[in-house]
This record gives structure tokens, sequence and C-alpha cells, in this order.
């Protein structure tokens, strides 16, 4: 059934046919289910285990070294002598890598699938429905339920999608945070909601599959299962998006396709210059003997080219990457994106938990000071502290002071501590404090905790008993009889509390806290001191007038108003039974104060968004909350600064809907804020994000938030979120913070920095090996370089990855320790895992050519001084000329980037030499010009 949440009870019932006291005939419940369907999410079918192995090899870079290893294994087959069980070493190991990788690919796409499994835990196994063949309720199997059934609902999740017909207790609240994503349960009614483009949490006639009762008890009309539910559009959504391919995967993509092309010019212009060679003598006169003789080098040449240590490298950088996340409370999940982080360049960030604290906290309250006439002035306070943690203190004007000394503070605090049903309670496990029931209910009673109004010696006391002392304190004096449950007519609660110790001058009261609207307007005195002073428009003006500059201004803050009714009926005469008469007795009563309560922002959110900004990447909030609380926090961390104007950088989900698809595009290309979204908002700000080449990290914890996290190139889940949330994510934050992902972020962009510096020196280092092939044929010789440039970029790698500096372990290593920085600036000595792999390299290097009998077996000749003098010469120019391309590009292409002299700054001497290394300069220069100077008859020799 559409927008049911629009209509009466009476037409849903009529739209089902169905009477709500007696249910469907079971001739009803046969043609429902066979135009329905089961109430159940049909499960996924799965592509198979070959299709997932054999969609790993579809990388054209990874066909290439498949390919490549076929042929060096054909060409193995062939080898004759001593070489040949060394030829099958090649082939092996690029086999090897590339089923390690397929593994790894596999392993991946099954998780990725368990994202819509995992739905599967928010289905009930049963239910309970009235039908016409039973005369009371009855317990069936929740796939079983049709749209049209009466259910009775109470205390677990619910079957189905539910239009709530009747509510059998004095409220229902329901906690819809797995589809929302708000924490604060809400509030249920049975009145149709009028408009039709409502959102879920707005919908408060509704139930929805999945969510649970949190107190109360209600009867419904089921209008939507299986796929209908909301639960199951989200999962058809799931279905329905396909997984993005990362941006390190959309290069190699590219880097592989050239790297084709590149090594199939090669092997071709081998093989036709040497054509006219297919006969010679060599070959024994057999053209196809020289055919197949020139085929292998050109072969050797392709093998060259191909980086078959780029795979082993990127996989140790990027798990490398995992562990250091880890430690920061960032667990990636798939190896790829740690790559994908250092790209992002816009963050999509949930509000509730991770830019706020999910911790609701009062940090204002008033009393009234002194009565004159018609008007009042009033005594306001700030608290501090920002979580659960009984921890705080009480300020006014800036100053500390004790809440015993003001006798509307004491009264104050009796009422929230008393006309209160939540606790705290600390975990050790965690070692936090945490709630026990409601948040808001919470806040209050840590504020009794900060406020110790009758001075309690809390020296001494274990964290556990430090909880709820001072709340303990004021429970001792009166006994709570009874409560007056929320009601959505009235906006408030109340208890009936008699004293502990019964005299004369202690009598009954009843404690009221609610809206302040509704609980003013049945006040007829307030409190003053311990004074009763009755309650004149004017005071009635100033009070209202504080309370709405609270709840509008720079906080937005949530505000209860407290009061008192000091004479209350005897309970005896009081009917608890109907909640309606609850107005009656919470009337004539006396206004004692008012608290001003928020989800406060975590204290390192601010800095983290700065950081953001600095690196150029834009923070988007994207929330369930009201507009006005989402622009407040927004001002609060930074996202807007204090006077911006947000009418074209703020939207909720109506206003972005009503908008052109145009305008939808450029609200998205500049909008800082999303409030009231439901989850089709937010996988459409992906796609549009995504429409403009932005990188998108995405945050959620609900079942809602599945579609988005999966769409986006990077999904991050909350530890404390939903199983479905985390297994449809790329990253989970264990702490639920922002500023985790900002050092993700950070670590991501060190490792993508990293990674393109070696495929720069691996390139370079190939690019040298297929010109040496080219033109001399040494096989041996590019064999062994290919063994020792990679060792230590394996080996090193692992250790060097351990500093923070962004350096590169390369044989080529002066020309690529950083992408732009000078060497003068950055010396190698820097990072001692750098020196240490050259050390290793050379040291290599050395043994084969000087230590008997390796010289032989790799038949190759040492070289004496002058030679290797020689070779200093003519590897000194490349540092040079890479020396000159650095310059070019962090003053002229990417300025910066590096840490440069700024633009504005005159180009002085000192400006110039700022930050140069002076030990490297006086160690080096002298060198350089002793190196230039020696005579190494350099056209003898190479003529030679």
């Amino acid at each position: 059934m559409e927008n049911a949440h629009t209509k009466t009870v009476e037409e849903v019932l009529a739209y089902f046919g169905v009477n709500e006291s007696t249910g469907l005939s079971l001739e009803q419940v046969k043609k429902l289910k066979e135009k329905w369907g089961s109430n159940e999410l049909p499960a996924e079918e799965g592509k198979t285990l070959l299709e997932l192995v054999i969609e790993q090899f579809e990388d054209l870079l990874v066909r290439i070294l498949l390919l490549a290893a076929c042929i060096s294994f054909v060409l193995a087959w062939f080898e004759e002598g001593e070489e040949t069980i060394t030829a099958f070493v090649e082939p092996f190991v690029i086999l090897l890598i590339l089923v390690a990788n397929a593994i790894v690919g596999v392993w991946q796409e099954r998780n990725a699938e368990n994202a819509i499994e995992a739905l599967k835990e928010y289905e009930p196994e049963m239910g309970k429905v009235y039908r016409q063949d039973r005369k009371s309720v009855q317990r069936i199997k929740a796939r079983d339920i049709v749209p049209g059934d009466i259910v009775e609902v109470a205390g677990s999740c619910f079957p189905a999608d539910i239009r709530i017909t009747s509510i059998k207790s004095t409220t229902l609240r329901v906690d819809q945070s797995i589809l929302t994503g708000e924490s604060v349960s809400v509030i249920k009614h049975t009145d149709p909601v009028p408009d039709p483009r409502a959102v879920n949490q707005d919908k408060k006639n509704m139930l929805f599959s999945g969510t649970n009762i949190a107190a109360g008890k209600a009867m419904g009309v089921v209008i939507a299962t299986g796929v209908n539910t909301e639960i199951g559009k989200i999962r058809d959504e799931m279905v329905a998006t396909e997984q993005e391919r990362t941006p390190l995967q959309q290069k190699l993509d590219e880097f592989g396709e050239q790297l084709s092309k590149v090594i199939s010019l090669i092997c071709i212009a081998v093989w036709i210059i040497n054509i006219g060679h297919f006969n010679d003598p060599v070959h024994g006169g057999s053209w196809i003997r020289g055919a197949i003789y020139y085929f292998k080098i050109a072969v050797a040449l392709a093998v060259a080219a191909i980086p078959e240590g780029l795979p082993a490298v990127i996989t140790t950088c990027l798990a490398l990457g995992t562990r250091r996340m880890a430690k920061k409370n960032a667990i990636v999940r798939s190896l790829p994106s740690v790559e994908t982080l250092g790209c992002t360049s816009v963050i999509c960030s949930d509000k509730t938990g991770t830019l706020t604290t999910n911790q609701m906290s009062v940090c204002r309250m008033f009393i009234l000071d002194k009565v004159e006439g018609d008007s009042c002035s009033l005594n306001e306070f700030t608290v501090t502290g920002s979580t659960y943690a009984p921890m705080g203190e009480v300020h006014k004007d800036d100053k500390l002071i004790k809440c015993s000394q003001y006798d509307g503070l004491v009264e104050l605090a009796t009422i929230c501590a008393l006309c209160n049903d939540s606790s705290l309670d600390y975990n050790e496990a965690k070692g936090v404090y945490e709630k026990v029931g409601e948040a808001t209910e919470t806040a209050l009673t840590c504020l009794v905790e900060k406020m110790n109004v009758f001075d309690t010696d809390l020296k001494g006391l274990s964290r556990i008993e430090r909880a709820n002392a001072c709340n303990s304190v004021i429970k001792q004096l009166m006994k709570k009889e009874f409560t007056l449950e929320f009601s959505r007519d009235r906006k408030s609660m109340s208890v009936y509390c008699t004293p502990n110790k019964p005299s004369r001058t202690s009598m009954s009261k009843m404690f009221v806290k609610g809206a302040p609207e509704g609980v003013i307007d049945r006040c007829t005195h307030v409190r003053v001191g311990n004074a009763k002073i009755p309650l004149s428009s004017g005071i009635k003006q100033k009070i209202m007038s504080v309370i709405r500059e609270w709840g509008t201004g720079r906080d937005t803050l949530r505000c209860l108003a407290l009061a008192t009714h000091d004479n209350p009926p005897r309970k005896e005469e009081m009917n608890l039974e109907d909640s309606s008469n609850f107005i009656n007795y919470e009337t004539n009563l006396t206004f004692v104060g008012c608290v001003g309560m928020l989800d406060p922002p975590r204290i390192e959110v601010a800095s983290s968004i700065k950081l953001c900004k600095q690196a150029g990447i834009r923070v988007i909030m994207i929330t369930g909350d009201n507009k006005g609380t989402a622009v407040a926090i927004c001002r609060r961390i930074g996202i807007f600064v204090e006077d911006e104007d947000v009418s074209t950088k703020a939207f909720t989900g109506r206003e972005f809907d009503e908008l052109s698809l145009a305008a939808q595009r450029d609200a998205c290309h500049h909008a800082r804020c999303f409030a009231r979204v439901e989850p089709s908002h937010k996988s459409k700000i992906v796609e549009f994000l995504q429409s403009f080449d932005e990188i998108t990290a995405m945050t959620g914890d609900g079942v809602n938030d599945a579609p988005a996290l999966k769409k986006a190139e990077i999904g991050i889940a909350m530890g404390s979120g939903t199983a479905v949330a985390k297994t449809a994510s790329e990253m989970v934050l264990a702490d639920d913070n922002f500023s985790t992902i900002v050092a993700a972020v950070e670590e991501g962009r060190a490792i993508y920095n990293n990674m393109k510096q070696f495929i720069r020196y691996l390139i370079s280092s190939n690019v040298g090996e297929v010109v040496w092939l080219f033109k001399w044929w040494l096989t041996v010789t590019v064999e062994w370089s290919l063994y020792t440039s990679e060792l230590p970029n394996i080996y090193w790698r692992i250790l060097a990855y351990q500093k923070k500096r962004k350096h590169r372990i390369a044989y080529n290593v002066l020309a690529h320790l950083s992408e732009n920085q000078s060497l003068m600036r950055m010396p190698p000595w820097e990072n001692i895992w750098l020196v240490g792999a050259i050390c290793l390299s050379m040291s290599l290097h050395f043994l084969i050519l000087y230590v008997e009998p390796l010289p032989i077996i790799f038949q190759i000749t040492p070289l004496n001084v002058t030679q290797w003098l020689m070779v200093l010469k003519i590897s000194l120019p490349v540092i040079l000329l890479d020396e000159t391309l650095k310059y070019v590009a962090r003053n002229y292409l990417e300025p910066g980037k590096d840490s440069v002299r700024p633009a504005t700054k005159p180009c002085s001497l000192s400006a110039c030499t700022e930050g140069v290394s002076w030990p490297f300069v006086f160690i080096t220069l002298p060198l350089v010009i002793w190196l230039y100077s020696t005579d190494t008859n350099f056209s003898d020799m190479f003529w030679s």
C-alpha cells in the first residue's frame, strides 16, 4: 500500500478489507500470499568459485604477466644445457604472484556478497497475528505474514512494515537507528501524517521491518512484506549497486595498456631488424633456427620490460599500510582501499557519533534569580564535559561555583535525579561510562553528578561507585511511587514521590519535566530561592525568550523545562489506567528552571576539519537529524564559519528533491550539509560527486547506509554500527571518530606517494634493462639486474616503511629519494634504512664481481678502479637532470606541494639557501670536482 502513513486507520483497514479485532480470513491470506509471496528477503545468487577466479585474470596487467609466464615456460621447456632448471624459476615466480593475487581477490568478492546476506539478521523468525480461524492472538512464522494481517508488537523486532492502528500502552517508543542512523528513540502515534513525501524518521505512525520497540505495546496492520519493505528496498539497492574500481586499479589498467603496446612494438622491432641475420652461419644456416633464436631475444626484452615485482611490492605497501592504520583504530578490510584513501577528495560524514560524541550532555541551565513586579532576572550557568563521564564543572560568568549555594539548583538537581528512569554505568572492559536507558535522561543523571548539590565526599570511590553517587544521595531522601509516562498530547512526564522519612513539613510531591511550551503553559508560579512567586505574563515572556534563543542560536540546544507540583492529589484519588487524565494531575505547577543539552562535537574534530581544508579535502555532513541542529554543529566544528550564509550550502532531503537535476548536481558541487536525508539521497549524492571525478569517502553505521557505503570509493563503517554496514564497507572505525578518518587519509596519501615513486623507479630501471639488452643482448646480466633491483625494493621497502618519511628505496636512489624535493634539502642519510638497502644491493654486486667462482658462473668480468670511475661519471648526469626536473615541477607544475619559498617573498640568497643540508653539500661537492678532474680516457675505453 502506497503512502499508508497519510491515511487514517479506517482507510487502511478498508483498503485491505480487514477488521482489527478478527483479522484476515484464511481465504484472504491464501490470495494475498499468492500475490505478494513469502515475507522474506530472497537469497542472493552469488557467483560460482570458478567465475570469481576467472574474474581475477581480467586485468590487462595480470594478463600480460600471465602471457609472459607462459612464453617463458615454453622457452624454458626447450632450453638445453646447464640452465634448464633455472629457466623455470621466472615463470614459476610470476605464476605464484598471480595465484596469490587471485586468492586475495576472491576473498574480497566473497566479503562483498556477505553484506547482502547480513540483512537477514534483521528478519524475525516469528510474529503475533490475529486471524479469523482463531479467537485469540496466534504465533506464526514471520515468513507467512501477508499484507493486511493484524499484528501485535511488543519488545521485539517487527516482522514487516506496519501501520499502527492502536497503542496499548501509555506511550510507544521505537528504536529506528538501523534505518535512520539516529540513536534517539521515536515516539509513535496513530494519527495520519499528511505529508506524502515525509522521510521515514517523520512517519510517526509507521513501524518498519527490522526496527525494535524500546517501550510500549501496539497493534497494527501490515502494509508491506519482503522486498517491498523499507529494508527490502535497501537490499534491492545494494544488489543493483556495482562496485566501483579503485583509482589504483584504474591506473594499473592504464599502465598495463601502455605497457602492452610498448612491449609489442619492441618485440616486433627486434625480430624485424634481425630478419637479415636469420641465415647466419652461427645458426647452422637454418632460417627457422635463426628466427627462433631472435624470437627468444625479443621475449627476453619483453620479460625485461615487464615489472614482475610490481604486484608484490604494491601488496607489501598496502599490507603495511593496513597494519599502521589498525594502530590508529582504522581497520581496513580491502587492500586497494588503502591507496584510495590517499586520493580522497571528499569526505561525506554522518553527524551522530562520528562528528559528535553521541552522548547527550547538558551544557547550559538557568534558574530565576529575582523577580521585581512583571520582570525578572535569571541566573545562567554553563556546564563542562562532553561525554557521559560524571566529571565536569558548573560556571557562572566564567567563574567556578558550588551548586549547593543556590537553592534553585538543589531543587533542579532533585527533579533531574527523581524524574528519571536512566542511570550511568562504568564499562570496565572499555574503560568508559555508558548510558543505561534514554540518552536525554542519562544527560540529566550525568548533570546531577557534576552538580553534587549536597557536597557528597567523592574521594576514594571506585569508578563503578562514582557513576551514580550523587544521584543515590537524592534518591535516599524521597521514594518514587509511580511514573506518569510521557504522552504526545501533554509533551511531558512526571513522577509521584513521597518522603522516605515522613514528617509534618515534608509532603508528597510531583516532579515534572518536558517540552518548555507544554510545561510552562501549566505553571502558575515560579521558584525564586525558597520562595514561590506567581507567574506573570512578563516573567513567562522572559523565560520563553531565553529558551527560544537557546533553541535557535549557535548551539541549537534541546531544552527541557523542570517543574514541581507542591500539593498533588493523593495517589488514591488518581486514575492511573487512563493516560488522558495525566494532564489534569500536572496542573498548577511551579517552574523551577530549564536545562539545555546537545550531542556535543568531539573535541578533536575541529582541528581535523581544518587539516582537511588545508589538504584540499571537502567535508560534507550528511545526517538524518533536523537542519537547524546540523547547521549549528557545522558552525561549531568549522565546516561553516560563524556568520556564513548557508542558503545554498545546506539542504534537507526534501529541499534537495525539489531541485531540478542540474540544480541538484550544482548543490552537490557546493553544499557542505545535507539534513533529514534517506538512503536514496546518500546514493544520489555519491553519484553526483563521482560525476565530478571526486574520490568520495562515505561514513555510515545503519542498514540504511549500506547502499551508499557500497557505491562510494571508500565506504567507512562505524565500529558500533550494524553488521550490514561493516560488510558493505572498505574500512571500519574502531572508535567511531572522524579524526581517525583524517589520520587514515593522511596515511593513505603517504602510501600513494610511496607507490608512485616506486613505480617511477621501476619503469626507469626496466627501461635501462631493455636498452641494455636491445644494444648488447646480455640476457644473463638482465636476469641478475632484475634480481638485485627487486630484492632491496621488496625486503628493504618493508623496513623503510616503518619511518614516516616519504622516502623511496630505489636502486637509482638519489634520483628517486623524493618526488619533488631536492637532494640538497633531503640528503639520503635522513633515512638510515634506505642507506642500508643501497649498501646491501652494492654488496651483492661486488660479491658476484670479485668472489670466485661467481664471475665465471655469471659470465662477467670484474671492473678496475678506472672503469668504476667511468661508471660514476656516466651516472652522475642522471641525478643532475632529475634535480632540474624536480625544480621545474615544484616551482611551475605543482607549486606548494613541497615546502618551497612562497611566491611573494623576494628571491634573496638567504631565501634560496633556506633548508639546504650543508653537510651534504660540503661532502659531495669536493667529491664531484675530484671525480671529473681525474683522467679516465673516456674515448679509448668507450671504443675499446
